[in-house]
């Protein structure tokens, strides 16, 4: 049995080791045709702490989301047809119909304000 739980114990308690580095994540935005560009599913600005506590047990959308930003993370290394295929698919399950680009940004912090870089656009020619 301690052997057993010596196993268990990385994955009970994980270390920042398992990461190899830890940097900025490509952020999703939409617009529909002829709009404004705005952030893909935004976090709400305040979360009731009994939502809160029910979230560390049950929460579907965050996963989706997270995989979103697995998907966005490997455009930007290296886009496949697969990765813009599944991620096309998953933005545009959660909008209503219509004509919807997306892209794929960086924000960084230059000093005397953010910048950002356009990694990937889907209206790219």
């Amino acid at each position: 049995m301690p052997g057993t739980f010596r196993l268990l114990l990385p994955a009970l308690l994980p270390s920042w080791r398992f990461f190899s580095g830890v940097g900025p994540s490509p952020r999703i935005e939409i617009r529909e045709e002829g709009g404004l560009w705005r952030e893909f599913g935004p976090r709400p600005a305040h979360v009731p702490p009994r939502r809160m506590l029910r979230r560390l047990f049950w929460n579907p959308r965050w996963n989706d989301r997270l995989y979103l930003a697995s998907l966005a993370e490997r455009m930007a290394e290296a886009p496949t047809a697969h990765s813009l295929s599944e991620l096309r698919t998953r933005i545009l399950r959660d909008l209503p119909p219509g004509r919807w680009s997306f892209r794929l940004i960086f924000v960084f912090d230059h000093g005397a304000g953010l910048e950002r870089e356009v990694l990937w656009s889907s209206e790219d020619p």
